[in-house]
């Protein structure tokens, strides 16, 4: 529910008032450091049977509710912004009226295609006043100030309230900002009246100016010249060329004076000293002094993010001037914007082509950072884009979205307030002395679940949220990769919401063929190994996490996404140097005082290296070599994270995460199990954790001492780091395992039987879509070297082998896709009926396996042809001097021998084929090393019609 702060106020108003009076021709005034809203209205009363009309000011404390009245004017003032100091004793203001001006002043400024000029011609001033608030008689000062351009007041707030003396900023557009210091008369109590005033120039001219009110920083563009050093002679000669608009930030003490901490060069091409609309909108949130030449804002947190943002109208390829003289409904201009993100020395461009031009002229941006982490970029009635800016890792995945339906549909105008109410619940939510460190940027001091912002033109109070329920929903429809990607990591690494991870899965499962599943998979599996590892981490640990892979889409990529029917383009520009524009901390007035600016250099630190993070893919290379050729035998179990002597314990996904319901002894189709020595899921561990701590050892403790940082990486941090991180991607790669099974609609925990039983339980169409995202899953765990949980591939084949025709079940087994353990080969060889097709079947799957498991599953094969194969290999090694293998189940074959040995073969002089090579071999062998048994058998054997 959308509610209005002007009728809010009017209740409160009719709730205190004992006049009769009405209030009507709200305005909104300004927004304090400490939360207060400035307001005003036109109060219109009876008095002596006469209407008294006049203007009164507010105080409107949001915390409380209250609506203090400080000051009635005793007529009706067109103000345009006011502000009031911390102790509530002066008022400043700022008025616009009409003046009339001279007819050759007037031909000046006015159109000639103007049909409604009067013949007297009016111009527009600023003004601005002082009241004494605390006098009886409320003491207006005038000071003098009387301008065209723009002209703005603030108050500066102190950590420390003064009840001597007072400072504010006066900002004249194009001219000056004059800073303010007011002496007030403490010998008497009873009032503090205004002793002395006096003013000095803080700023020469300036093209632009922002008053953030929070971090009490004074924002302004102006012209720079470039040193001397960096200076052509070309451009000598031509001093416009030399000098820059540059964009520097005055930071305003209680006791010291201000300093320049900030200094930025600006590219801004059309913008010369003289460019100016002539056009102003008197909006006083933010409180910025500009025209329609230039649509900047500076968005900060005291984390140190800063971020500038800038957005603006163009044209790609110049029209002739006929059609710029003609626009209407259907001239189209591009709608662009760039975010500067100077805690990671980057920039983000957005380009929006083919936006009506009616419409594109009165877009206003909504530019706030929101939970945090992320920015919101709301556009009313066409989009929302949620801008990864926090400071725990680089910003790649970005959200792209329609309007959220917390907003009106409607045209309007929404700037963010300072919600005071909610930054304190944050601080409170993380001021107990026991809390344990974490990084999750959810924990921060504005993290927010929803925006205040108000709507300009109506006053309507508007929480500007992206629910969860509302990203599903984009998800659902959404066919970029990229949009998608960016939602799957927004709950990975910065809800934890694993609940809707699986709702997002079950979603994708939909269109199982799709080939972006194992994009999406490869997201989840490094974007949760990842939110794992950063839950109560060690302080002196946390720099390692710079090294850790985060996300799946890369650094300063450009995107094309397609939403409804926009086409945008998102790309990412690297800046180089950025440290070099801020003030360092040594050089501060108070060194290594912390502020947002400390802050920002740390985060400049931190990122200045330009470490590149570990790659996954590296491990995928190098394991396609040595699987191939590994010895499970060579392997010490205690080696890897995985084995119960290897000095690390893994905790449940679901202790990690904060979500109980996912239970991991439940949630697997099949048994954590395998009978072989040491599992192909060690040997990838094993890889894993010595690939990482190299890497890790490498970039993440020497370079961290020079950091200000908490603590230095010792080796020892880094194979703590290493060990949690291998054993937070197999908790993973079982989550993703178990997710993907309750997709498929087979859930463990209400299935009866596990493993092979469970397959042959399933229908066909369960069936089938489980191969088909396993298949996809287990292409997405070997492409970025993630280990598999213990069963999964003799689960996954005889899937395969129940599911797919036997002929492509054989190619998936000759691409190595399908492993034969020595469960899952026996359970197919027995499915297999003994008949003469089947038992092709089978020796053409004895084939693909290695030599000494294919004799292991031979000996158990009790058909002809498996007596004829071990007897040829059992002659062959004699005849080639070969030490013959004992002759297990030479008992059982004799036993089971239902023919008359030699009697077999009758002949005169009781010779045959079978005794002439039965001499031959015992001519190269003793009898104990000869299975005669076996020999017979398969000589007898061979007569019958099997094949």
């Amino acid at each position: 529910m959308i509610e209005n702060l002007a009728a809010k106020l009017c209740l409160l108003l009719s709730e205190s008032a004992n006049a009769d009076f009405s209030a009507e021709q709200w305005k909104l005034f300004g927004q304090e450091k400490d939360g207060s809203i400035l307001i005003g209205w036109v109060e219109e009363s009876k008095n002596n049977n006469a209407f008294v009309s006049r203007t009164v000011v507010g105080r409107y404390d949001q915390i409380n509710n209250k609506l203090q009245i400080l000051h009635r004017f005793s007529e009706v003032l067109n103000i345009v912004q006011a502000t009031v100091n911390q102790s509530h004793t002066l008022l400043g203001y700022v008025t616009k009226q009409k003046h009339s001006v001279d007819a050759a002043d007037c031909s000046e400024n006015q159109s000639p295609n103007d049909d409604n000029a009067a013949s007297e011609c009016y111009k527009e001033l600023y003004r601005v006043f002082i009241v004494e608030l605390t006098t009886d008689e409320a003491k207006v000062h005038n000071l003098e100030i009387e301008r065209s351009k723009q002209v703005r007041i603030q108050f500066l707030y102190r950590e420390k309230e003064q009840l001597s003396a007072d400072k504010f900023l006066v900002l004249i557009h194009h001219e000056c900002v004059l800073t303010y210091t007011v002496q007030f008369d403490t010998s008497t109590n009873k009032s503090r009246s205004i002793k002395e005033l006096k003013s000095e120039v803080l700023v020469k001219t300036f093209i632009w100016a922002q008053w953030d009110m929070i971090n009490q920083v004074l924002y302004h563009i102006h012209h720079r010249r470039i040193p001397a050093s960096v200076v052509t002679e070309h451009d000598d000669e031509n001093n416009s060329r030399s000098i820059k608009p540059t964009l520097s930030g005055l930071q305003f003490h209680d006791d010291l004076p201000h300093e320049t901490v900030l200094n930025i060069p600006l590219n801004l091409p059309l913008l010369s000293p003289s460019s100016s609309c002539g056009t102003y909108e008197d909006d006083v949130i933010p409180l910025r002094v500009h025209d329609c030449s230039l649509d900047l804002i500076v968005v900060s947190d005291s984390k140190g993010m800063v971020c500038v943002c800038h957005y603006y109208l163009y044209r790609p390829v110049q029209p002739p001037q006929h059609v710029l003289n003609s626009l209407n409904e259907s001239n189209t201009v591009h709608f662009a914007y760039s975010v500067t993100l100077l805690h990671h020395s980057c920039v983000i461009h957005c380009v929006i082509p083919g936006i009506l031009w009616s419409r594109a002229k009165l877009m206003r941006p909504t530019f706030a950072i929101y939970e945090g982490h992320h920015m919101i970029v709301f556009v009313p009635g066409l989009f929302a884009h949620l801008l990864e800016i926090g400071v725990n890792h680089e910003p790649c995945c970005h959200i792209l979205c329609g309007p959220p339906p917390s907003v009106p549909s409607r045209d309007s105008y929404l700037v963010p307030l300072f919600d005071l109410d909610n930054s304190n619940k944050g601080t409170r939510k993380n001021s107990h002395p026991d809390s344990k460190t974490s990084c999750s940027d959810g924990n921060s001091l504005f993290a927010n679940s929803s925006i205040l912002t108000i709507d300009l033109p109506t006053l309507d109070l508007v929480r500007l949220t992206i629910s969860p329920d509302f990203l599903v929903e984009v998800f659902r429809k959404e066919t970029s990769v990229e949009i998608r990607l960016g939602i799957l990591h927004y709950f990975l690494c910065h809800k934890n919401d694993m609940e809707i991870i699986a709702e997002l899965m079950s979603v994708v499962a939909e269109k199982p063929r799709s080939l972006d599943i194992p994009r999406f998979m490869q997201e989840i599996l490094i974007g949760s190994s990842y939110a794992l590892v950063q839950k109560n981490l060690l302080a002196d640990t946390v720099p390692l996490l710079s090294l850790l892979p985060v996300t799946t889409i890369g650094d300063y990529m450009t995107f094309d996404i397609k939403m409804n029917e926009l086409d945008i383009t998102l790309s990412h520009e690297k800046l180089w140097n950025t440290s070099v524009m801020l003030l360092s901390p040594q050089q501060r007035l108070v060194p290594y005082r912390s502020d947002l600016w400390t802050r920002l250099w740390d985060q400049l630190s931190k990122n200045g290296g330009d470490k590149l993070r570990f790659k996954p893919s590296h491990i995928a290379e190098k394991l396609l070599v040595s699987l191939a050729c590994y010895q499970p035998e060579a392997l010490s179990r205690c080696s890897t994270p995985m084995s119960p002597s290897g000095g690390f314990v893994a905790v449940p996904f679901g202790d990690f995460m904060g979500n109980r319901n996912i239970k991991m002894d439940s949630g697997l189709p099949f048994n954590e199990t395998e009978s072989c020595t040491a599992s192909k899921q060690e040997h990838i561990v094993s890889v894993n954790l010595r690939e990482l701590s190299m890497y890790l050892l490498k970039n993440g403790t020497h370079t961290t001492s020079t950091m200000h940082t908490r603590g230095s990486c010792t080796p020892l941090h880094v194979h703590a780091m290493a060990t949690r991180y291998v054993a937070a991607q197999l908790e993973a790669s079982r989550m993703l395992c178990q997710i993907l099974c309750r997709a498929a609609g087979v859930d463990p925990r209400i299935e009866q039987d596990r493993g092979f039983g469970l397959i042959d339980q399933l229908d066909e169409t369960r069936r089938w879509l489980l191969f088909m995202l396993l298949q996809r899953y287990r292409y997405s765990i070997e492409s970025i070297a993630f280990p598999a949980p213990q069963g999964f591939a003799s689960f996954f084949t005889y899937l395969g082998y129940r599911t797919v025709q036997y002929p492509m079940f054989l190619q998936y087994v000759e691409r190595s896709v399908f492993e034969l353990q020595v469960d899952v080969t026996k359970k197919i060889l027995t499915d297999i009926s003994d008949t003469k097709e089947t038992v092709i079947q089978k020796l053409k799957l004895l084939s693909f396996l290695p030599r000494s498991r294919a004799k292991r599953l031979l000996n158990q094969w009790l058909h002809p042809v498996s007596f004829m194969l071990r007897a040829r290999e059992h002659a062959a090694n004699i005849l080639c001097g070969e030490i013959s293998q004992n002759r297990i189940g030479s008992r059982t074959l004799q036993h089971r021998n239902h023919h008359n040995s030699l009697a077999a073969f009758p002949s005169a002089d009781r010779l045959s084929p079978l005794d002439t090579f039965l001499d031959l071999l015992t001519a190269k062998a003793s009898l104990t090393e000869l299975d005669f048994g076996l020999l017979i058998e398969a000589t007898v054997t061979s007569t019958e019609d099997f094949l």
